[in-house]
C-alpha cells in the first residue's frame, strides 16, 4: 500500500493541507504513519464524512416544512382551533375557582336543612348526593364550568355561579 502527504491528500480532495490536518484530528481522516495516508481510504472516509454531514438540500427542506407549519398553526389560531397556553392556564384557573367556590358553599347552603334532619344517615346521605351531583352536573356544562365570575356573581346568561 503505498502512502501519501498530506499534501496530495488535500490535492486529491480539493483542499489546503491544514484541513487535511484538521480532519485528522477531528477523526475523519487517518494517519497510517507519521503524516502520511493511504489515500483510498482516506477519499472514502471524506465521502462519508460529507454524507453524514448537513446537507444543504436537506436544511431547505426543513426551513419550508418549518415555515408550513407555522403558517398552518397560525391559521387554526385564527379559525379558533388552536389556543395559547396562557388562554388555556386561564381558563383551567376559572374551572378550577368555579368548582372550588361552589363545593365551598354546599355546607353554607345544606346545614341548615341537614341540622334538621336529626341524625338520619341515610337522609344526610341523600341530601349531600344530590346536592353534589347537581353541582356536578351544572359544571359540566362548558360554559358554566368556564364563567369567569364578575362583581355580582352572575354567568352572561342569567344564571348565578
Amino acid at each position: 500500500m503505498k502512502l501519501y502527504t498530506s499534501n496530495v491528500v488535500a490535492d486529491w480532495l480539493a483542499m489546503t493541507p491544514r484541513r487535511v490536518r484538521q480532519l485528522r484530528d477531528e477523526g475523519v481522516l487517518m494517519e497510517k504513519a507519521q503524516g502520511l495516508y493511504d489515500l483510498k481510504s482516506s477519499v472514502v472516509r471524506y465521502i462519508s464524512y460529507l454524507r453524514r454531514g448537513k446537507n444543504l438540500n436537506d436544511e431547505r427542506a426543513k426551513l419550508t416544512r418549518a415555515k408550513y407549519e407555522a403558517a398552518d398553526m397560525e391559521n387554526e389560531v385564527r379559525r379558533g382551533n388552536l389556543h395559547s397556553t396562557a388562554d388555556i392556564e386561564k381558563g383551567l384557573a376559572a374551572l378550577c375557582l368555579n368548582m372550588r367556590g361552589r363545593f365551598s358553599g354546599l355546607p353554607a347552603k345544606l346545614s341548615g336543612e341537614l341540622a334538621q334532619m336529626g341524625g338520619n344517615q341515610a337522609g344526610i346521605h341523600d341530601k349531600l348526593k344530590t346536592a353534589i351531583d347537581e353541582t356536578l352536573e351544572e359544571l359540566s356544562r362548558f360554559n358554566v364550568a368556564f364563567a369567569v365570575r364578575s362583581g355580582d356573581d352572575e354567568e352572561e346568561d342569567g344564571e348565578s355561579l
